[in-house]
């Protein structure tokens, strides 16, 4: 077994045990996905109460508070299959508050940069803001006219993973290249559903 392995291992290991904690006590996977939310929406005051004397701690606390989150959005639905308690609703719920904890963490950004006078960088991360809910929105419709569409890179986990090492290693300037990631990689996404979608549209009344 490689290290890589193990420690995959080991993390799985230590999750189905959170899992297990938390089935026990019969709490409904909606309210977990709730406090995630309400986490998320921590970082987003960290973020926006960074200033150029603080930004560093600031930002490093608000990367520590969403791998805090992302545990909860990591079991809410693993509570929900143990416990027997999956609901169409459920899904839809999760599905809702992943775009409000998006918006919650760009939203502080914002705060942030408008703060300190970047306006270059506020209309980044608002462009950023857009393409992100334009990833998820653009499957969304598709899979409503031809049943799946999960092509495109920049997914969920892959954004929150991006902004959590942004985060975390602000102290070297990581968050403005991040940012710029995300601008291209979530453009590149919505563009290659739309053209996913036309494709499969057109086959569709062609057949």
């Amino acid at each position: 077994m490689t290290w890589t392995s193990a420690f995959g291992s080991g993390c799985a290991t230590i999750l189905q045990k959170i899992v297990n904690g938390l089935a026990l006590t019969r709490i409904s996977p909606n309210v977990l996905t709730f406090i995630g939310l309400i986490i998320n929406i921590c970082a987003a005051f960290f973020f926006g109460y960074a200033n150029s004397q603080n930004n560093i701690p600031m930002f490093f606390y608000a990367g520590l508070v969403i791998i805090g989150a992302g545990i909860f959005d990591m079991v809410d639905g693993r509570v929900a299959r143990q416990t027997d308690q999956v609901t169409v609703f459920g899904a839809f719920f999760d599905s809702v508050i992943d775009r409000y904890s998006d918006v919650a963490l760009f939203f502080g950004l914002l705060v942030y940069y408008a703060r300190s006078n970047r306006f270059f960088y506020v209309v980044l991360v608002a462009f950023v803001m857009i393409t992100s809910l334009m990833v998820s929105y653009t499957r969304a419709r598709a899979e409503a006219l031809i049943g799946a569409c999960k092509v495109g890179f920049m997914e969920r986990p892959e954004r929150v993973v991006l902004v959590i090492i942004g985060a975390l290693f602000n102290r070297w300037g990581v968050m403005a290249p991040v940012l710029w990631v995300l601008a291209v990689l979530s453009t590149i996404t919505v563009i290659h559903r739309i053209a996913y979608t036309y494709q499969n549209t057109r086959s569709h009344v062609a057949s």
